[in-house]
This record gives C-alpha cells, sequence and structure tokens, in this order.
C-alpha cells in the first residue's frame, strides 16, 4: 500500500498450489492507528477470493481480523504441522 508515492504498509504471503500463506503485516510507523493495516488486508483478503485463493493465517494480525470478519470463514484453512514446515522452508530459501 503506498501513500503519497511511498510505501506505507504491506501483508507478505506466499502461494501454495490452492492456499495463499499470509505471514506477515506491517504498516509504517508514520501511518500506523489509521486502520491502513485492517484496509490492507481486507483489500488483500478480497484479492485471495477473487483469484480462487483459499486463505491461511499464518500472520497473527491477518489471523485476528479473519476472527472479525467472518465472511471469510468459507475461503479459510487453519495452518498446519505441514503448512508451518514448507513456509519456513520457502523463507529460509530466499
Amino acid at each position: 500500500m503506498a501513500i503519497d508515492g511511498f510505501r506505507a504498509g504491506l501483508t507478505a504471503y506466499r502461494d501454495r498450489g490452492e492456499q495463499r500463506v499470509f505471514y506477515h503485516t506491517e504498516v509504517d510507523k508514520a501511518h500506523s492507528r489509521k486502520g491502513l493495516a485492517a484496509t490492507l488486508v481486507e483489500q488483500a483478503l478480497n484479492d485471495a477470493r477473487a483469484t480462487g485463493k483459499r486463505i491461511v493465517p499464518v500472520c497473527p494480525y491477518v489471523a485476528r481480523f479473519i476472527k472479525k470478519h467472518p465472511e471469510f470463514d468459507d475461503v479459510t484453512d487453519q495452518p498446519t504441522p505441514q503448512l508451518l514446515h514448507w513456509l519456513d522452508a520457502e523463507l529460509t530459501a530466499q
């Protein structure tokens, strides 16, 4: 998410087959407490749904957001130990 041409926040994910695994969300401190994280995550989740992906909330912020927004329950999978192992390998290989 950009504001005035500068990156104000991001939500990071990796795709694994039909799943989009969200593992990190951050908002620049200059823009915190303005609801940007919620807007960013909601847009990312809507994009995942629109592209036919299932959502896996590894990121604590994304997990909390989904708990407050049950409209995403139909496209949400919970992280499994196998998925977490896969994600760790993906992120380590960077």
